[in-house]
């Protein structure tokens, strides 16, 4: 009997924390949209939160979506050469990047390269109590810390996502034309005649979602950070795991709403 009180008390005390964890992300991303519009705006925080979020990390998107392009077209050629249907690789690998992988791949990228910095330094902030000097300063620490960085993701991250799309789609082309022969024409043709606006636009809203994910997460466990360097590292960790499977269910959440409830 007394195992099974332990066993619910623990319980109890798990939901607690996902109460108010979940009740914290809500309440900092609402205070961040009311200080969206107020001033000052701080232009050049947010122009050097979107070259390091945006510009720096090209280069990893680059290889990882052009690779993954390269694959898919492998592995799809491995079983459409059993029916003779190579000519649907091209468009297997544009629908797979624009709808489910490009917005996906590149916002866990970003989630573990950009979000675990975020945390890192918020969190730095939060334990040697420079969040608290700028309150001291009358500066409001979610307008000068959260919201450029909530902005700058709002703009990059589906500009990334675009990018990647490309870069996936250049991978299967590769893979395609000097691979399995298949000609540029129709390689092209069957890449982009296929190709709807709502695949585009679903991969845009999901990263947009996304970029409010990893600003949010990151930043709350950077700002909830306490116990020293030690801590920090906890919420870093925190901060990414979190990003991830939250970017996962929501994946999941908008390709069930707009391929199978708004048809």
């Amino acid at each position: 009997m007394k195992k099974i009180l332990d066993l619910l008390v623990a319980l109890g005390h798990r939901f607690m924390d996902f109460v108010r964890y979940t009740g914290g992300l809500t309440i900092l991303l609402g205070q961040t949209i009311f200080w969206i519009p107020m001033p000052p705006f701080r232009r050049r925080q947010i122009f050097e939160q979107m070259s390091r979020i945006g510009v720096d990390s090209l280069p990893i998107v680059s290889l990882i979506s052009l690779f993954t392009g390269m694959v898919l077209a492998l592995q799809s050629a491995y079983q459409m050469q059993k029916f003779s249907a190579e000519m649907y690789i091209a468009s297997l690998v544009a629908f797979s990047m624009t709808r489910e992988l490009g917005p996906v791949l590149t916002a866990l990228i970003v989630a573990g390269r950009v979000g675990a910095s975020i945390t890192a330094e918020v969190g730095t902030m939060k334990v040697t109590e420079q969040i608290d000097a700028l309150e001291t300063l009358a500066t409001n620490p979610i307008k000068y810390l959260v919201v450029p960085r909530f902005l700058a993701l709002m703009i990059m991250l589906p500009l990334l996502t675009l990018y990647a799309d490309m870069i996936g789609v250049i991978g299967g082309y590769i893979i395609g034309v000097y691979k399995l022969g298949i000609s540029h024409a129709m390689y092209m043709q069957n890449t982009w005649h296929p190709l709807k606006y709502k695949d585009l636009f679903t991969g845009l809203v999901k990263s947009y979602f996304f970029a409010i994910i990893i600003c949010i997460v990151a930043c709350y466990e950077g700002m909830t950070a306490e116990g020293g360097a030690e801590g920090v590292g906890r919420s870093t960790t925190s901060s990414v795991v979190v990003s991830f499977i939250l970017i996962i269910a929501c994946d999941c959440f908008f390709t069930a709403l707009f391929y199978f409830v708004m048809r």
